[in-house]
């Protein structure tokens, strides 16, 4: 532990900024570290939706910057997405992902800055219908939980949406895509004008949420949720392909 920002980058091979999801925070300590650390240090962002274009432009050294952005809660979840600047040298991104590969990470390169990279976007998609769903009143909150905590996660804990579906149909990815491409184009069409999501409708779902979970139960059922995550970290190690 040191008393200065500058004291704790100026001899790091490598720098990970931390701060708060807003643009000038990131800016502001972005240029911090510019000054303090060496030519040839790395340093990660770990923004979540921020491009590193959006707070980097104006370093000196910024060739060297770049989103690594973790997943809640960082210390449990592996996944780390890599995201580039378009002015990132090019040579950091294999390199990084070689370090964080070593330990145990499972990085991934996002080729190309988009708004909440891969995993948010991915994320977001899945959250956006469950908001309509519960909207529509097509299934209650605790009911749309279920339905991926005992049906869709139980797959997505240990592969992907490709290889998911390339598992689900006789013929594999393609076979599946014939089957079942037009209902998900369909379905792609219906929520088309998503609309932002209401008070009335975050209300409902508080409503539900408290009834299950009294406010004063979150941490408790937050180490709930980390002591589960120890557990499946440990059984993938241990079976892991």
């Amino acid at each position: 532990v040191v008393d200065t920002l500058e004291s704790a980058v100026a001899d790091a091979d490598y720098i990970q900024e931390s701060v708060l999801e807003r643009r000038d925070v990131k800016q502001a300590v972005c240029l911090e570290i510019d000054r303090a650390m060496r030519p040839d240090a790395v340093v990660g962002s770990s923004s979540s939706g921020i491009p590193a274009s959006a707070f980097t432009e104006q370093c000196v050294k910024r060739a060297r910057f770049l989103v690594v952005h973790p997943v809640n809660p960082p210390h449990l979840i592996p996944l780390v997405e890599l995201v580039p600047a378009p002015w990132t040298d090019a040579n950091i991104v294999p390199w990084l992902r070689e370090q964080m590969e070593a330990v145990g990470q499972a990085a991934i390169v996002v080729r190309k800055e988009v708004e909440g990279f891969v995993l948010n976007r991915l994320q977001g998609a899945l959250l956006n219908e469950a908001w309509a769903l519960l909207e529509e009143g097509v299934a209650s909150a605790a009911d749309i939980d279920l339905t991926v905590s005992h049906g869709l996660g139980y797959r997505w804990s240990f592969m992907g949406p490709f290889e998911t579906i390339d598992l689900n149909a006789p013929g594999g990815i393609a076979d599946y895509a014939r089957r079942l491409g037009p209902l998900y184009h369909a379905i792609a069409l219906a929520r088309r004008d998503l609309a932002p999501w209401s008070e009335a409708l975050i209300g409902k779902a508080e409503a539900e949420r408290r009834e299950k979970l009294s406010a004063s139960r979150l941490g408790e059922r937050s180490t709930w949720r980390d002591r589960n995550l120890m557990a499946l970290v440990a059984y993938k190690q241990r079976t892991s392909v």
